[in-house]
């Protein structure tokens, strides 16, 4: 009896082509029922005041400084997409961070890591915005 020889991108490719079948269908359903936008958002760092990420320091204490709170708050998989997403800016040690998250606890949890690293809670401006899920 004839049994066809099964290899490692037999394998592969049979995987790649049955993911995109299944996955293509629930892509279109999810981008269609929830599309995110967050230009709204972003609308407060065109003001002259506000620290955006191009003024990210390129010294090596403050990139390190924003390495390390980056990696703690991604380590943290009780967070939210959006608490992932929150951008650090380090500029001579003082840390800004801006953007939504989804609660008050989030908040709270995105501060505290941040504060641990920088050493102090008075080295943290908090530009951080609270935006429940909607339902």
């Amino acid at each position: 009896m004839w049994a066809p020889k099964i290899t490692k991108s037999c394998v592969i490719t049979f995987a790649l082509v049955l993911g995109s079948s299944v996955a293509g269908p629930l892509r279109a359903q999810s981008d269609s029922s929830a599309q995110s936008d967050n230009t709204a958002v972003n609308k407060q760092d065109r003001n002259s005041g506000q620290a955006t990420a191009d003024q990210q320091k390129m010294n090596p204490a403050d990139r390190q400084l924003t390495q390390k709170i980056r990696r703690s708050i991604m380590a943290d998989k009780t967070l939210s997409t959006y608490a992932h997403n929150v951008k650090i800016i380090s500029q001579d040690g003082v840390v800004t961070l801006k953007g939504p998250v989804r609660s008050d606890d989030e908040l709270h949890t995105v501060m505290a890591k941040a504060s641990d690293a920088a050493g102090s809670p008075d080295k943290i401006v908090n530009q951080m915005t609270v935006q429940p899920p909607k339902q």
